[in-house]
């Protein structure tokens, strides 16, 4: 991490502009405040990737939210629509004032798994970074050069040591952005089956036809989805790891529908979905 934070010091010093890709269903916990501090004097535009998995309502709060009150430029996309890509790289040509012979840097930062190599892929016209659904992929600074005389930088996504609030860090182990390796799917679905109930109960329902109603708390709806899932143990004992496992994954592939973790809402009130461990 200390190697990527000197690495993103050094780029943002030669560039002339800042994409920073956020996940759109988590724009608040994807922020690295690295960012800030490193790119603050830069010209920067805020990315709200994966429109197609988050909530559009709440999305196009984020973009009003973060040109308001942030008074930095915002655009929702997602990576491989190849207009919406190449909107992002029109929007940051015309911000950056050059002489006409010099080409245009833009530098794209983010922590993991929010789609930086995917928009850079799809700019290109080509796969010339590597992607995946699992965070940390890119591992070092990629320069590459695209059409109106610009090089784009690709940078290895980081997250920062200590995640507050506590909430921020399950929405990003949830999204992926927190490697699988270092989680718990027991608990991350606990958080999960928790706030679908109370933001997203509509949505629980029609995924899972067979909940007749909304289970009391998380731990029976978990139960409840492992038994209509036959995720079960010798005994008919339900399998929590493999219903969490999952749930995940319906969650994260929109099986169960366009979810966003966090609202401005919950930023001004402070309302954030708090699991009940």
């Amino acid at each position: 991490m200390l190697e990527t934070q000197k690495l993103l010091q050094k780029s943002a010093a030669k560039v002339d502009a800042v994409l920073e890709i956020l996940d759109a269903r988590i724009p608040k916990a994807s922020e690295n405040p690295l960012v800030d501090k490193l790119c603050r004097n830069k010209t920067r535009v805020k990315i709200l990737n994966k429109i197609d998995l988050a909530d559009p309502v709440v999305t196009a709060q984020w973009v009003d939210y973060f040109q308001k009150s942030q008074n930095i430029h915002a655009l929702a996309i997602n990576a491989t629509d190849k207009s919406l890509a190449a909107g992002v790289l029109d929007y940051c040509a015309h911000q950056i004032q050059r002489n006409r012979a010099r080409k245009r840097k833009l530098l794209v930062v983010g922590i993991p798994n929010t789609g930086k190599s995917t928009l850079l892929n799809t700019l290109a016209g080509k796969k010339i970074a590597r992607t995946g659904n699992i965070p940390a992929i890119t591992r070092h600074q990629q320069r590459t050069s695209l059409k109106n005389n610009i090089d784009i930088y690709d940078t290895p996504g980081i997250l920062w040591p200590v995640i507050e609030p506590r909430q921020r860090a399950y929405a990003l182990a949830v999204s992926g952005a927190i490697s699988d390796t270092a989680v718990d799917y027991q608990d991350i679905a606990f958080f999960a089956a928790g706030f679908l109930m109370q933001r997203y109960p509509k949505l629980l329902l029609a995924r899972y036809p067979f909940l007749d109603q909304l289970p009391s708390d998380e731990n029976e709806l978990i139960e409840q989805i492992g038994a209509g899932r036959g995720c079960l143990k010798t005994g008919g004992r339900i399998n929590y790891q493999k219903t969490g496992e999952m749930l995940i994954r319906d969650l994260r592939s929109g099986k169960i529908g366009r979810i966003s973790f966090e609202s401005p809402n919950d930023e001004e009130n402070n309302s954030e979905y708090v699991p009940s461990l």
